[in-house]
């Protein structure tokens, strides 16, 4: 187990302690594990209503991080996956009471309900007004058990509608009926991709294979309702989606808030892209999606997946979503657009003279056009073993964005004017600079542009001294861009011996077929060379001596094209 923690008896602890510490706004009950609002006197004296929820740790950042202005005024934090005891919730509920009274929002779990329940009956008799409201929106399983549907993230959105409600001076009575409304108007399910770890136990709750999912798993590591294959994240989400509008009864014409929530372990980009396919489809469906909300609201500690949720909106509802907050944890809902805007440029006027001049021997175009041809399908099949070795001693990134460029390649052979080389060349530049990502592509892009432009000047592009002289200039450019030279294991170690080796062969007059061959043999043997080199640039330069054995990447890219253009001799 790799957690940063001290001791697993003190996580929760010693989380309170640096989330009270982070933030004057907030306080601590002596004694006990609850947050709450620093004014939480100036609140109650002023006639608002509290607002106290909770629940076991590991769901960060809730429950504590809804404590502020327009939302909660308190948060019981229990022991992990655990609820919190009953004096705890009594100590907060004494705590921030006043004239007005205080509500309290429990998850529907056992020991939520229970510890919630009992503190409300003691600070009852003690004279404090309590109501309770219970939020129930999972729809992961049937309704036919005894417990009803679990609390999940859409407790969240029920916490801001309270707040609102509060913070508005609605009476208790009000605040609690409009929290009912939101709990009754929500619906959510989970996505589990992965398990979590709880500190004290040190091992997953349970275990899911490579190719396994959960659906409607629950915030406490428990399994889901049903376990899958996984598959495209689009027909993942549509499960998830019928369901919800299913038990929601939302169709056509309504309107909703979208919440898409990180269960812990999920990274931003593929939050994203959940939301993205969420906001299509429910468009697509007629539903409205006035407010949306994505990111890390309610987790179940690194647990990788999602969770959606969706709350029925009316005007009122969502003037109460929109209504300023000011918890550390809570970012106001976007207004969400059915389609993007996109802004489409003028396209750039090439030089007229760019496209250089055209092959003598028109029968070298079918030979340029194999090569590219050919180029294409090596980088392609290369991905896994590109992917792998960078792997090793970069990001892991060139295999796949090389074979981006390779299918780029191969839609451009329609386009291009492949009777004039330079003019082909210069705008396959442009293609491979839009889709290349890292360092692949400035590095690539700069070598064809400038070994274009140098072949647009040559008389004849038929002559191998003009390719070769394009070559060696699109090396130079790689060099002064990239600041590298011979020895530094990069790309270079490949291309500049294949500089060489093609300059060597052009002077002895040897026919283009023996000079790409040339430069073939040099840049393998550069390759190799590499395998000993110290890196002193890009990521490998990290790394120091655990690339030692291993062969550069991006050389290694260079030789695999470079023999795919002999195939073409």
């Amino acid at each position: 187990m790799k957690k940063l923690i001290n001791d697993p008896l003190k996580v929760v602890d010693e989380m309170i302690e640096g989330l009270v510490l982070g933030d004057e706004r907030l306080a601590r009950i002596e004694g006990e594990n609850v947050v709450l609002r620093a004014d939480y006197a100036a609140h109650a004296a002023a006639g608002k209503v509290a607002l106290i929820s909770g629940g076991g740790a590991g769901h960060e950042p809730a429950h504590a991080g809804y404590v502020g202005a327009g939302m909660l005024t308190a948060a019981v934090v229990g022991e992990v996956f655990t609820s919190p005891s009953v004096d705890a919730v009594l100590a907060a509920i004494r705590a921030v009471a006043g004239p007005a009274g205080v509500l309290l929002i429990v998850k529907n779990y056992t020991g939520d309900r229970l510890n919630f329940g009992l503190a409300a009956e003691l600070a009852r008799a003690a004279g404090i007004a309590v109501e309770a409201v219970v939020v129930a929106d999972d729809v992961a399983l049937d309704d036919d058990h005894a417990v009803g549907r679990r609390g999940i993230a859409g407790t969240v959105l029920v916490h801001k509608v309270a707040g609102a409600a509060a913070e508005a001076g609605l009476s208790l009575a009000g605040v609690r009926d409009e929290a009912q409304a939101a709990i009754d108007a929500v619906v959510s399910m989970g996505l589990g991709l992965g398990s979590c770890t709880v500190p004290a136990a040190g091992k997953p709750g349970f275990e899911l294979g490579e190719t396994e999912v959960e659906y409607g798993l629950g915030i406490h590591g428990e399994r889901g309702a049903q376990r899958g294959p996984i598959a495209r994240a689009d027909e993942m989400l549509d499960r998830l989606i019928e369901r919800l509008l299913s038990r929601g009864a939302i169709g056509g014409g309504d309107r909703v808030a979208l919440l898409v929530n990180n269960l812990g372990g999920t990274a931003v980009q593929e939050l994203d892209i959940v939301a993205r396919h969420a906001l299509t489809r429910l468009a697509d469906l007629g539903v409205e999606v006035s407010a949306a909300l994505v990111g890390t609201y309610l987790t179940a500690l690194e647990m990788p997946g999602c969770s959606l949720s969706l709350l029925k909106l009316d005007e009122h509802r969502l003037g109460r979503l929109l209504a300023p907050a000011a918890a550390a944890a809570w970012h106001a809902p976007l207004r969400p657009t059915t389609r993007p805007s996109i802004v489409a440029l003028a396209p750039t006027q090439a030089a007229a003279d760019a496209a250089g001049p055209a092959w003598a021997d028109a029968s070298q175009a079918d030979r340029f056009t194999a090569s590219l041809r050919a180029v294409a399908a090596a980088l392609e099949t290369a991905e896994p073993e590109l992917t792998a070795l960078d792997s090793v001693v970069g990001d892991g990134d060139i295999g796949l964005s090389l074979a981006r460029g390779a299918r780029a390649i191969d839609d451009a052979l329609r386009t291009l004017d492949v009777a004039h080389p330079a003019g082909a060349l210069l705008a396959l530049a442009g293609t491979l600079r839009r889709v290349l990502g890292g360092t692949s592509g400035p590095l690539y892009a700069v070598f064809i542009v400038r070994a274009a432009t140098t072949l647009a000047e040559a008389g004849k592009v038929d002559a191998p001294l003009a390719w070769a002289t394009a070559f060696r200039a699109g090396c130079e450019a790689v060099q002064a861009l990239g600041g590298g030279k011979a020895g530094d294991r990069t790309m270079l170690d490949a291309l500049l011996p294949a500089a060489d080796a093609i300059d060597a062969a052009v002077a002895r007059g040897d026919d283009a077929r023996a000079i790409v061959q040339a430069a073939i043999a040099a840049a393998g043997h550069g390759v190799e060379a590499t395998r000993t080199m110290r890196p002193r640039l890009g990521r490998s330069a990290y790394l120091g001596d655990r690339t030692q054995g291993h062969a550069d990447p991006g050389a290694h890219a260079v030789a695999v094209w470079l023999k795919a253009v002999g195939s073409a001799f």
